[in-house]
């Protein structure tokens, strides 16, 4: 048997496996094993990873204790318990004012973002249809879409106008052709955060050109200096919009895989068909944990004062060696331009920046280069507590001060 000509095209085919192409954050992993080899006194200093250094908050681990051993909560929970997405309305009210959603009708649990971000497209995208997505960003919907024979049509956030999307940009016939229009606000990896203006003018783009809005809203609670925001309280935003939300980040419940879509109660209705014949739900103990916090404000509020505070502190390391960044506007992210070189080296790109950082400085970072070159400093870094902080972001400064970086 030749099991390397059965693979699908989507996924190679017959060169499935065969490639050398490493990908970026295997570049990553592997630059980082040969500096920890290299070093191995040396602590790798890692604001690379794109997840919660804390727990999950105590009353949510403690009613997933309480619910585990609970009989009632055994078996399949299919298309999500009642309770988890009765919660989830009132913390569209509580966090976003979004007043009367129905928890029957307009919104269904997912386990997690990205499965519900893989599923859309089944529920919308036939072969040669597209989509657009905004870039860099989080590619699974696109993946999927191109699974299908869709297109993906990619949408760049340029500095110069925000990060957000040029709308007046986009072709009015690859517009016609699209089904979905896929953004991240939050942004990860910008760290910008919507405006009212800008939703309400996506809307308006949205109705023009009959496009479905994927808005995922993963980083919604991590807001700086501004109200936090759903597309879905927006004028005319519940009709042609699909927002998800996640458990991972506002409630550093990564891994536990849960999280929610709401919006048009038609298309929640088509994800939670498709969604019906892919997975059996998520467990039912994790939802009812999930319910002792996910509408409590003093739960989130304190996780992100916890990011707030690490950012300002990054943020002042960063701009004192040279790095024109600023306090974002959301996640834990901050998204700066990258150095020309450091040292005797010139950079090519942020991917080179991100390695001489990593092979020279014990520094990791996560590189992007689809439109312009930035790296991506995550205020998830891991540390023994506050104080600590302070001595993990001062060795950072350290080192940067000694790569002798350009600008």
């Amino acid at each position: 048997m030749d099991l390397q000509k059965l693979f699908a095209e989507r996924i190679g085919g017959a060169q499935f496996g065969l490639t050398n192409e490493i990908y970026k954050f295997e570049k990553i992993k592997r630059a980082k094993a040969a500096a920890r080899a290299a070093r191995p006194q040396v602590e790798m200093l890692d604001f690379g990873v794109g997840e919660p250094d804390q727990m999950a908050p105590a009353p949510i681990r403690a009613a997933l204790k309480q619910a585990v051993d609970d009989p009632a909560n055994r078996g399949y929970a299919d298309n999500g318990i009642r309770e988890f997405k009765v919660a989830a309305a009132q913390y569209m009210e509580k966090f976003f004012g979004v007043r009367g959603l129905d928890p029957d009708t307009e919104i269904n649990h997912s386990i997690g973002s990205k499965p519900a971000l893989a599923m859309l497209p089944l529920c919308f995208v036939d072969p040669g249809e597209a989509v657009l997505m905004t870039v860099p960003g989080y590619p699974v919907l696109g993946t999927h879409t191109r699974y299908l024979g869709g297109e993906v049509v990619k949408v760049p956030l340029r500095v110069e106008n925000g990060f957000f999307p040029d709308l007046k940009a986009i072709d009015p016939a690859v517009a016609a052709r699209a089904k979905l229009f896929y953004v991240n606000y939050p942004n990860n990896p910008t760290g910008t955060a919507a405006t009212g203006e800008f939703f309400d003018a996506l809307i308006a783009f949205a109705q023009k050109h009959n496009i479905l809005i994927v808005q995922d809203a993963a980083y919604a609670t991590l807001i700086y200096g501004r109200e936090r925001l759903s597309i879905l309280g927006r004028p005319g935003g519940k009709d042609c919009a699909i927002e998800l939300h996640s458990m991972s980040k506002s409630y550093n419940m990564t891994g536990w895989r849960l999280g929610f879509v709401a919006g048009s109660a038609k298309a929640v209705k088509a994800f939670a068909e498709v969604k019906d014949n892919v997975d059996s739900g998520q467990f039912k103990a994790i939802q009812l944990a999930a319910c002792a916090g996910i509408a409590d404000i003093q739960l989130s509020e304190s996780i992100r004062e916890h990011y707030r505070r690490r950012l300002e502190k990054l943020v002042g390391v960063l701009q004192r060696i040279g790095f024109a960044t600023k306090m974002p506007g959301g996640t834990f992210y901050l998204y700066t331009s990258a150095p020309k070189g450091g040292g005797s080296q010139v950079f090519k790109n942020a991917e080179d920046a991100s390695q001489f950082l990593i092979r020279e400085c014990s520094i990791s970072t996560v590189p992007w280069d689809d439109v312009g070159a930035f790296l991506r400093f995550s205020a998830t870094f891991e540390s023994q507590g506050v104080a600590d902080d302070d001595r993990v972001l001062a060795e950072l400064e350290k080192r940067l001060q000694a790569a002798q970086l350009k600008f």
